[in-house]
């Protein structure tokens, strides 16, 4: 039982957040977006995430999770957004 607490509470520590496939970056709780997985927005549900990343504008995306103390990211869903806003050519 022990060793299941301590598994608890690593999965705790794994903070979710919306990844743009295509460059790699994360959103922050600001609104921009980062090569550090650190400085990530955190959502407390991957569905929470998912419906903000479909709102985004960007391509593909994946829904992550974080764990700081391992650094290790773990993919848990995948979508895309409402795309890149289109260039009109003058």
């Amino acid at each position: 039982m022990l060793e299941m607490s301590g598994l608890l509470l690593r999965w705790r520590s794994m903070n979710i957040m919306i990844e743009n496939a295509e460059s790699l970056e994360y959103l922050t709780a600001d609104n921009h977006w980062t090569k550090i997985a650190a400085d990530g927005k955190h959502f407390p549900r991957t569905g929470a995430a998912f419906d903000v990343a479909k709102k985004e504008a960007i391509g593909k995306f994946n829904i992550v999770g974080y764990v700081p103390e391992t650094r290790q990211l773990i993919n848990l869903n995948h979508g895309r957004g409402r795309g890149l806003p289109e260039v009109v050519a003058a």
